[in-house]
């Protein structure tokens, strides 16, 4: 094989894995430029334009430590210090502040294991009642974590299996820095002389031991210490091996030695900018485009375009309380300064966790109980914090800090990448899954350039009407024979909690609503309920030709493809056979429920014996087929991630150019308050407002013509909200509903019913007018002139 630079960093570029060997000759006759382009297209791809930080204090449990560093001003005898130990309650103090200023991570620093070099090290500790320094900070990680709700990460040094296992349950990261491999630098002289702890062999195992314990690790670098750039190379290959050995290594950090006064290396020259960038851009190298590379912005002062040039999408924690203990004489910068020098480099600075966005993403993997609750609860479905308070279905108020709905998306610019992708939506091209999946990430101009590309399609599709239709829902039944892991709704025969008791409504009942509904002007009925053990599809068909009997004129819009295919097989049809049934007792469309995320990774978390993907589409493409129109679904924010999310709407917009059987897309963000999946902690508190409103806008552009039609769901995204969302790409409110229960008994608090005034109020909101239309989007008879149509409709009709 070709082995020139050139050839090495287009193979890199394009995804593949460099042996040692390969890396090495890079590293040795590859151009610096050349390394920063190749490692900046590498970051982008990996993590676009979004640069991380995550808001720590700085706890530093002691500063006594066995190892004498030459570079260290942070180790001290015991005759310097107060005590060899911060109490719990001054822990306790700096974490509470901590929590106060907005912070979400607490950084335990300390020197390693003390007890084993100094007497008053283990006295203490034995006064305390601890075996160890690392059993004292499990114990003051727990009570961190749980009285200031900071989440603890721990740098304790080398640890075997036991340590990882004692502190495991109340760290959600912790770290280690491998700083280098050079044996040499431990000799006499050296700046490890008298460190057993920096051994690399001993740094190496416990990176193994870390794997294999199940702990999500921060590792990394420390350059200008004496190392060679062939021996910088040496160490990340080495911390390649240990992470693909176990895929735990969150975070590679590239830290620049600094000088210090009183310390044996105080005159020794720091490593360049130049040197930095070098080693920055053979990590990303190294590593690839999906390791978070990370370098502290307070060791660079004035210097970052450099190191986010070389590669570099992490400025590591920062501090607005306490000072870099290891670092003293350099202040961390102040988030608007860090946030206005990185916006200049043509990035977005992005709060996360101590788990970087990747792991926080698999955060079941490295983190257990009320931590996990905890990670799941802060994160949007990306990994970074929750930019908003904002809660689907509860009632409350958008902000106002979401850039692109106040009126400048018209004028936003875009990435490069986003507006390529923009434009191929324009085209009228079939989007593919990492576009879709990048358009989820959207913030600030790109965001705001995706609102506005959304709602002028949606403007030349179907025009500013909002339509709306009058209608009822009744949930015939809440006995459920599936316990979706997301439900509230659902309840055993016997269960009488969680929003109220079991019932079933005969087909009397149902009747008598359907009729209190069309004597208040309701022209459609949407059925839909539990699947009862009792219940056969012959159920499906009393209920249908019940209520087309009492009110020949009522649209019945009604059955998931779930109780479809139930229904079917229990009476030992085909689906196409008993569809054909339902249509002659009076059905006239499909709901698209039951569809939750058409990816069964994703259902086997939240609906394990529901139907699958593909038991979903192939019912929807028999109705299609046999003249059935049908509406889609998406229910999102819990498990689920924007690559799931592309899937789904590819789904969609795959069986839609088939058939045209669908009407509309209807977005129903996760509501989470009863959810009992989110009460295990298994499951995000629903979407940001921001994903929110971006699940209205990207599928506008992903359907183009195909489906022009996107309804914004007011009990879940509430008056506000779903005027936000008329004014990204959605066209109709959907209905007034009057019975909804589904909703409410997850939590929502947005009502059950809603008159034309509560609607055309939404509408206004908006800038739009409202109108009245029927369930297959024509223009209801009182509402349109005579010969005037629905240009939904006819879009639709066109397919």
């Amino acid at each position: 094989m070709d082995s020139t630079p050139e050839t090495l960093l287009a193979l890199a570029r394009g995804g593949t894995r460099l042996s040692d060997e390969q890396l090495r000759t890079l590293a040795a006759h590859t151009a610096p430029q050349a390394l920063f382009d190749c490692a900046r297209a590498l970051t982008v791809a990996g993590h676009g334009r979004l640069v991380g930080h995550s808001r720590k204090v700085f706890i530093p449990v002691t500063r006594l430590c066995r190892n004498v560093c030459g570079y260290c001003t942070f180790a001290a005898s015991p005759k310097a210090v107060p005590a060899p130990f911060l109490s719990p309650e001054e822990v306790l103090e700096i974490a509470r502040a901590g929590a106060a200023a907005g912070c979400r991570e607490a950084l335990f620093t300390l020197g390693e294991k003390p007890e084993l070099r100094y007497g008053a090290a283990r006295e203490a500790l034995e006064a305390q009642g601890y075996a160890s320094t690392v059993a004292y900070v499990a114990a003051l990680a727990e009570r961190v974590f749980r009285e200031t709700g900071l989440l603890p990460h721990i740098n304790a040094g080398n640890l075997d299996a036991a340590e990882f296992s004692l502190l495991r349950p109340h760290a959600v990261s912790m770290g280690i820095m491998l700083e280098t491999t050079a044996e040499r630098l431990g000799m006499r002289g050296q700046p490890h002389w008298n460190c057993p702890d920096k051994r690399p062999e001993a740094r190496l195992a416990t990176l193994d031991a870390a794997g294999e314990a199940g702990v999500a690790m921060t590792s990394g670098l420390l350059i200008g210490i004496g190392e060679t750039p062939s021996e910088r190379v040496d160490a990340l290959l080495a911390l390649r091996a240990t992470h693909e050995r176990h895929g735990h290594i969150q975070e590679v950090i590239v830290q620049n030695f600094r000088a210090k006064a009183r310390t044996r290396m105080a005159a020794a020259p720091e490593p360049t900018v130049a040197e930095h960038a070098w080693t920055i851009a053979m990590a990303r190298i190294v590593f690839g485009p999906s390791m978070s590379i990370q370098a502290p912005p307070n060791l660079r002062t004035g210097e970052l375009p450099a190191l986010i040039g070389a590669g570099v999408n992490d400025w590591g924690g920062i501090s607005p309380v306490t000072i870099d203990h290891v670092n003293p004489e350099a202040a961390w910068p102040e988030l608007e300064r860090l946030d206005a020098e990185t916006r200049r480099c043509d990035r977005l600075l992005v709060e996360r966790l101590a788990l970087t966005p990747a792991f926080a993403n698999q955060a079941a993997r490295w983190t257990a109980g009320d931590v996990l609750r905890a990670v799941l609860r802060s994160t949007d479905a990306n990994g970074w914090v929750r930019e908003d308070d904002w809660l689907a279905g509860a009632a409350m108020s958008p902000t106002a800090s979401i850039r692109g709905l106040a009126g400048s998306a018209s004028q936003a610019q875009p990435s490069a990448e986003v507006a390529a992708i923009l434009n191929r939506a324009r085209d009228g091209q079939t989007l593919d899954e990492g576009s879709i999946a990048r358009l989820f990430l959207a913030r600030d101009n790109d965001f705001a350039a995706i609102v506005h590309a959304a709602d002028t399609m949606r403007s030349a599709l179907v025009g500013d009407a909002v339509t709306y239709v009058r209608n009822c829902n009744i949930n015939y039944t809440n006995i459920c024979k599936h316990r979706c892991g997301f439900c509230a709704f659902a309840k055993s025969r016997s269960a009488s909690s969680l929003r109220g008791p079991a019932y079933r409504l005969d087909a009397d009942s149902v009747v008598e609503r359907a009729q209190e509904a069309w004597a208040r002007g309701a022209r459609e009925v949407c059925m839909q309920g539990g699947i009862h053990p009792h219940y056969d599809g012959n159920t499906y068909l009393e209920l249908t030709h019940a209520v087309k009997s009492a009110l020949p004129g009522m649209h019945i819009h009604a059955f998931s493809p779930l109780e479809i295919l139930h229904g079917a097989r229990s009476l030992h049809l085909s689906v196409d056979a008993y569809l054909g049934r339902l249509r002659e007792a009076g059905l006239g469309s499909l709901p698209g429920t039951a569809a939750e995320i058409l990816d069964d990774e994703v259902r086997a978390l939240i609906c394990v014996d529901k139907l699958d993907t593909a038991e979903w589409l192939d019912v929807m493409r028999v109705a299609h087929h046999s003249g059935i129109r049908t509406t889609a679904t998406i229910m999102f924010g819990h498990v689920d991630t924007p690559v799931h999310w592309a899937r789904h709407l590819l789904h969609l917009r795959a069986l839609q150019a088939e058939t045209g059987g669908f009407t509309e897309f209807v977005p129903l963000p996760f509501v989470h308050m009863e959810s009992p999946l989110w009460h295990k902690g298994h499951a995000r508190s629903g979407p940001s407002l921001r994903e929110a409103v971006l699940m209205h806008a990207v599928p506008r552009l992903v359907f183009g013509t195909l489906l022009p039609n996107i309804q914004t769901s007011w009990v879940k995204m509430g008056r506000e909200g779903a005027a936000l969302c008329l004014r990204a790409g959605a066209n109709d409110l959907g209905g007034t509903l009057m019975y909804e229960s589904i909703t409410r008994a997850a939590g929502g608090a947005n009502g059950q019913l809603m008159n034309d005034d509560d609607l055309r109020s939404i509408a206004t909101a908006a800038g739009r007018p409202l109108r009245r239309r029927t369930t297959i989007y024509r223009f209801a008879d009182d509402e349109a002139a005579v010969g005037s149509t629905n240009r939904a409709a006819d879009v639709a009709t066109a397919i």
